[in-house]
């Protein structure tokens, strides 16, 4: 992680401990998710009571990165680490946020004792792919989908 880069730990816990931290979170965050709820504090608070955690890369008191992932059993893969969103401020990309976030993400995982970390991305982020390509990531699997309303 570049050396004036830091985590922090928003939500964990299901509570989130950091409002302040994730109120700036918000602009970074729908980037990638325009379409979060308005109420962006009681979307994220729905995400963690459900068991997802919240991590930020920050430069001083800017948010440069958001994470928001999970870490439970199934029976694919044991301890199953996923990451539902890690987005990087565009106007910083190809700078070692998204890089210095998954570093941290990955040594989450193998804390708690995960075999792999996983992610879905959508198959028009050709540049996103590339990254995840690059910082050793494979795709491993069809996710297939079907909207129910």
């Amino acid at each position: 992680m570049a050396p004036d880069l830091r985590v922090v730990r928003v939500a964990s816990g299901r509570t989130v401990q950091e409002p302040d931290w994730l109120a700036r979170a918000e602009v970074v965050h729908r980037a990638l998710r325009p379409d979060l709820p308005a109420d962006y504090a009681a979307a994220m608070a729905g995400i963690v009571a459900d068991g997802g955690e919240i991590a930020l890369a920050v430069r001083s008191n800017e948010v440069l990165g958001v994470a928001v992932f999970r870490c439970y059993r199934n029976t694919a893969s044991g301890v199953h680490f996923y990451v539902d969103d890690l987005v990087t401020d565009p106007a910083v990309r190809s700078r070692g946020v998204g890089k210095g976030l998954l570093d941290w993400l990955v040594a989450e995982a193998k804390a708690r004792g995960a075999s792999r970390l996983r992610l879905d991305s959508g198959t028009q982020r050709i540049d996103a792919h590339r990254f995840y390509h690059r910082e050793g990531m494979h795709i491993a699997c069809f996710h297939f989908s079907r909207d129910l309303v």
